[in-house]
């Protein structure tokens, strides 16, 4: 008898898809081939500009198109999947932070990238001594339009709750200073990222099987539209995902 119930007991943990489930983590870089464009010069130091104090205290450069001179790498590209799996790693089904702090420095977002998750909060605070606006442009969420005020310390800033996932990364600008601009991605799972200045990611806690990402970037839109990953359980390093300089310095693809 004691042989049936303990027969029983180990073929209901077995059965358990929690038990069953076996979890991975893609590691990957996105790379630049072909001519490798420079950084355009957004404004040189004391420009005459708005609250040019501030604004162009240095020799300042667009952020849209940041690569890594030395490996090729490009920055503040996004890979994420489309929808969330069926399964989700138990440790990451809630955010780690409840709150992602965006910031202003020199006129300039920071970060330039930014992922949030459906419950999580963007609270928006500002290291200039000047005001900005933060205008965010989602489809899904509410659009939002808020006075920014100088030197708004952590704690202080404006909060903007992420409700919906969106579908793609969405713009963020300071209407005071038209060139500020920033993309969010707003995700109802953990699984995306944004690369690093070497143009590497990773993604980790994902259910093993078979996984279909997107990989976009600003200038161009879609790297790759369906980006197959076959995960298995452990490390899953993946060939570079390659993306024309040429193509990057045009803004087009196609």
């Amino acid at each position: 008898m004691k042989k049936l119930i303990l027969s029983a007991v180990l073929s209901a943990v077995s059965a358990s898809p929690l038990a069953a489930q076996e979890w991975g983590t893609v590691t990957g870089q996105v790379i630049v081939s072909g001519n490798i464009p420079t950084a355009d010069l957004l404004h040189r130091k004391g420009a005459e500009i708005k609250d040019k104090e501030v604004c162009a205290a240095d020799d300042t450069y667009k952020d849209d198109l940041v690569i890594n001179a030395d490996n090729k790498g490009l920055a503040h590209v996004f890979i994420y999947l489309a929808k969330a799996p069926k399964t989700v790693h138990p440790d990451l089904k809630t955010p780690a932070k409840q709150t992602v702090t965006f910031d202003q420095k020199n006129c300039m977002f920071i970060p330039h990238t930014l992922i949030a998750r459906t419950g999580q909060t963007v609270e928006v605070i500002s290291n200039d001594p000047i005001a900005h606006n933060t205008h965010t442009y989602p489809l899904k969420n509410s659009a939002s339009n808020v006075l920014i005020a100088p030197n708004t310390a952590v704690g202080k800033g404006q909060k903007m709750e992420i409700k919906s996932a969106e579908t793609l990364p969405f713009k963020v600008t300071c209407d005071f200073h038209p060139w500020m601009a920033a993309y969010w991605l707003a995700v109802d799972h953990p699984y995306a990222a944004v690369t690093d200045k070497d143009g590497k990611f990773t993604i980790e806690g994902l259910p093993v099987g078979e996984h279909e990402f997107r990989v976009w970037h600003e200038k161009v839109g879609y790297i790759n539209r369906k980006f197959v990953v076959k995960v298995k359980a452990g490390d899953n390093a993946q060939k570079a995902i390659e993306v024309s300089g040429d193509a990057l310095k045009k803004g087009s693809l196609k």
